[in-house]
């Protein structure tokens, strides 16, 4: 898997290019639009020269065989972003998201955005897990409670960060001692999370510009924002 910031035809198309190179493979089994974290942004991917036209051709010529999309900011966002694939006749492979057991109560993608994935048959990426390991600082819950809640979500995969042997042991841990929670264990871990939740404090990538790449790097999305900056002068 890649992701790509680009959202011209000509960047994505760059931007994937790159990607094959460094990863040294000809094809790669999905591809998403990274940072959908703007109303903006899919007007900007379906335009005619945008982003998924070069993505289409891309899978066309056997570079890739599944397009999705990710972000970390609001879940109408990604409603949204949904909504203009609707009306370009496009549907998505993927979507790549925040899931936990903060998610369940501030700008819900678990509440909002999942039904609807479940609902039209696209394949459910859960992130943030631990809310980049900002959650365990609530001191309410333990890290295999948080990765249980996740793996009990209906997702294609659960992705948490491993940059460690014993964080590599900790998820192994979690996936031998997971079972479906009852509805009565989930309400009783959200219970633990309520207050925390509140003002997404501890979900700085909803609620702050911290994790926000492209928000750093404009020059990412490629020409068009560049354009944008000659206008305003910057």
């Amino acid at each position: 898997m890649t992701k790509i910031d680009g959202r011209s035809k000509k960047e994505a198309a760059k931007q994937l290019n790159e990607s094959l190179k460094r990863l040294q493979v000809e094809t790669v089994d999905l591809v998403q639009h990274h940072e959908v974290i703007r109303f903006e942004d899919p007007d900007r991917i379906f335009a005619e020269d945008g982003a998924n036209a070069a993505l289409l051709e891309a899978r066309t010529a056997g570079k890739l065989r599944y397009i999705g999309f990710t972000g970390h900011k609001d879940p109408h966002l990604h409603l949204n972003m949904l909504k203009v694939a609707d009306e370009h006749g496009y549907k998505f492979d993927t979507v790549q998201m925040p899931l936990n057991v903060l998610d369940a109560h501030y700008r819900s993608f678990g509440k909002l955005v999942l039904p609807e994935l479940v609902r039209r048959n696209i394949g459910v990426l859960g992130m943030k897990s631990m809310a980049n390991g900002i959650l365990l600082k609530t001191n309410t819950v333990s890290p295999i409670e948080c990765l249980h809640y996740a793996l009990n979500l209906p997702t294609s995969v659960v992705i948490t960060g491993i940059d460690s042997m014993e964080l590599l042991d900790q998820a192994c841990d979690a996936v031998r001692t997971f079972k479906p929670m009852a509805q009565q264990q989930v309400e009783a871990l959200l219970a633990k999370t309520v207050a925390a939740a509140a003002g997404g404090q501890f979900e700085p990538f909803k609620t702050s510009s911290l994790f926000d790449s492209t928000a750093s790097h404009p020059e990412w999305l490629g020409e068009e924002a560049a354009s944008a900056q000659e206008l305003v002068g910057t």
